[in-house]
C-alpha cells in the first residue's frame, strides 16, 4: 500500500469516484467535493481502512454498501452530522482526515487500491480472524501435544533398554493419561 499520494492523484480519485458511485448521503458529496477544490485540505487528506480507530476520520458509504452511510470520528466522539463533520475540515485546515470508502469491491478497485494508504491506527492485531486465532491455538496445542509424546515415549524405549521397571511403569502411565486437547 501506498504511504504517500500525490494530491493530484486524490483529486483525479475522488472526481472518479463521484462520477461512478451514488452516495447515501448528499452532503459526502459536497465534503468530497470541497475537498478537490482545496489543495492545500487535500494534501492532509488519507484514504485508509476502518476510520474508526483514527483520531480524525470518516466513513462515506454508497448506495451498493451494506455500511453506515455516514460517520465522523474524532478523538473517540463519533457523530453522523456531516455538517459537523465539514465545519470541523474548513476549521482544523492543517489536522490529518482519514477517509474511508466503502462501497462494493472497494479493496479490489484498482482506483481505489491506488490511493488507499497504510492506516497507523491500526491495532497491531487487527487482520487476524477470530478464526486465526483458533487455529494457531489448535497448532500450539497439537505441537506441545506431539512433544510430550515424542518425550515420554523415548523415555519408555530408554526404561526398557535399561529394564527399569518402576520408571517403565511411571512413563506408560503418564503416556496413557496424555490426551490431545480437543479430546479433554
Amino acid at each position: 500500500m501506498n504511504t504517500s499520494v500525490s494530491v493530484q492523484d486524490k483529486k483525479t480519485f475522488i472526481k472518479w469516484f463521484l462520477q461512478n458511485y451514488q452516495l447515501k448521503k448528499r452532503e459526502s458529496v459536497w465534503i468530497l467535493n470541497y475537498l478537490t477544490n482545496h489543495d492545500a485540505l487535500l494534501a492532509h487528506v488519507h484514504f485508509i481502512r476502518e476510520a474508526r480507530y483514527c483520531p480524525r476520520g470518516i466513513v462515506i458509504s454508497t448506495h451498493c454498501s451494506n455500511d453506515v452511510p455516514f460517520r465522523f470520528y474524532k478523538n473517540h466522539i463519533v457523530t453522523t452530522d456531516a455538517e459537523k463533520s465539514f465545519h470541523d475540515i474548513r476549521l482544523n485546515r492543517e489536522e490529518p482526515i482519514y477517509i474511508q470508502l466503502s462501497f462494493e469491491n472497494a479493496h479490489q478497485t484498482a482506483n481505489y487500491v491506488a490511493v488507499l494508504e497504510d492506516n497507523p491506527y491500526l491495532p497491531d492485531d487487527f487482520f487476524i480472524t477470530k478464526r486465526e486465532k483458533e487455529l494457531a491455538k489448535e497448532l500450539l496445542d497439537y505441537s506441545l501435544f506431539q512433544s510430550q509424546k515424542k518425550y515420554l515415549q523415548a523415555k519408555i524405549d530408554q526404561t526398557l533398554d535399561e529394564k527399569d521397571q518402576a520408571s517403565f511403569e511411571r512413563f506408560v502411565k503418564r503416556l496413557n493419561k496424555l490426551q490431545y486437547p480437543s479430546e479433554q
